[in-house]
């Protein structure tokens, strides 16, 4: 395994496959918690442990892991570690914790841990996968963690974290569910722009 392997996965998921954007996946907690930039961020974060050793486990796991029950195994490593993330989010980040909610627990079911258990951890070995899901929950990470800073400047009209007002009359459309949407909409169309250039 070269180097250049390792940095292909990683890269992948930072950009070409960022998954909102390009693969339009995890849309519940990317629309759901971003009315902010610090939740954006801690749900990102959530999403990346998970993300990281679920690929691992997986990965340990695929030659002994059925076809037939594949899935199901899946959601079960998955479940697992959230259920870790959730406790140690309770206990250290008490606050993040109450701000995301029903959110936390909905991360077994997010198609990008999934999706990369099944297209990217059974079939390759656990330093590639790893570094999958390093990539790819990162990616996740910032993309959660711009469109909270987004949706709150716009929709608070403060810059996040400080006292800085860049807009007089702010737009709280944006706080709300469809402004998310609207946000989600830009962003898309910005990232695409960018691709073709």
């Amino acid at each position: 395994m070269s180097a250049a392997a390792i940095k292909k996965e990683f890269v992948k998921g930072l950009w070409t496959d960022i998954p909102p954007f390009r693969f339009v996946l995890g849309l519940c907690p990317t629309l759901g918690v971003t009315d902010t930039m610090f939740k954006g961020f801690g749900m990102g974060a959530a999403t990346l442990c998970v993300l990281v050793c679920a690929n691992f486990i997986i990965s340990l796991l695929r030659k002994v892991i059925p076809d037939e029950v594949r899935v199901a195994s899946y959601i079960v490593v998955i479940a697992t570690f959230v259920v870790c993330v959730e406790m140690v989010m309770e206990a250290f980040a008490y606050e993040l914790f109450l701000s995301l909610g029903i959110f936390i627990p909905l991360i077994v079911v997010n198609c990008i841990i999934l999706g990369r258990a099944e297209a990217f951890a059974k079939k390759n070995g656990p330093v590639l996968s790893i570094v999958d899901g390093l990539g790819m929950g990162i990616g996740f990470t910032l993309s959660l963690t711009a469109l909270g800073a987004i949706r709150e400047i716009l929709g608070k009209g403060f810059i996040p974290f400080t006292d800085i007002q860049v807009l007089a009359e702010p737009f709280e459309f944006f706080q709300q569910a469809p402004g998310a949407f609207v946000a989600l909409g830009l962003m898309l169309g910005i990232m695409n722009l960018l691709g073709k250039k």
